[in-house]
């Protein structure tokens, strides 16, 4: 192997500048310590407030929605009122089940049950519509029919789903406008 005459030079030039260093005696070299894994400190302390606030008295499973639940109110209806509607906070008085019924069957059976609760001054009733498992597709007939039907009645206040203990979203929860009673 023939080394050039600059490469020459150079090896020279690099003796010559390193004549006076003394080599290292230890060959070992000391260990140190690994850096830690980087810990995420504010995506912590987001999930732990998300803990603590469905602890809190502020979490209400009431306002969790899944995308089945139903919701309606005529205006001029109070948040507040709705909100206990929501939660189950109002007596249930009477409820209709409408398990096993066909759609005309059902139609005729909820337009009885409301004539009922306003004739008895009912205020807050429960409608079972259930979810559908027993239909042909397995989807919930009623529940989208009913759902129209409440919203064309004018007694019917506001209605909305039930909370998990009285159907879920297989049931609702009416709330029915009072009779005024008028004084001569």
């Amino acid at each position: 192997m023939k080394i050039k005459k600059d490469e020459e030079e150079d090896i020279s030039l690099f003796r010559q500048a390193m004549q006076d260093v003394n080599p290292l005696v230890c060959d070992v070299v000391p260990l140190t310590k690994s850096q830690p894994y980087p810990y995420p400190k504010q995506r912590r302390a987001d999930e732990l407030q998300v803990r603590y606030d469905m602890l809190s008295d502020h979490y209400d499973p009431a306002e969790l929605e899944t995308g089945e639940e139903l919701l309606f109110a005529r205006p001029g209806v109070q948040h507040t009122l709705l909100h206990k509607l929501r939660r189950g906070q109002l007596s249930i008085k009477v409820e209709l089940d409408l398990h096993g019924m066909i759609v005309p069957v059902a139609r005729i059976a909820v337009a009885r049950f409301l004539g009922y609760c306003c004739a008895n001054g009912v205020r807050c009733a429960r409608i079972v519509h259930g979810k559908g498992y027993g239909s042909w597709q397995k989807q919930p007939v009623l529940k989208a029919k009913v759902n129209k039907w409440l919203q064309q009645r004018e007694e019917v206040l506001a209605f909305c789903s039930a909370r998990p203990v009285d159907g879920g979203t297989g049931a609702i929860y009416v709330l029915i406008k009072q009779k005024r009673l008028h004084k001569t």
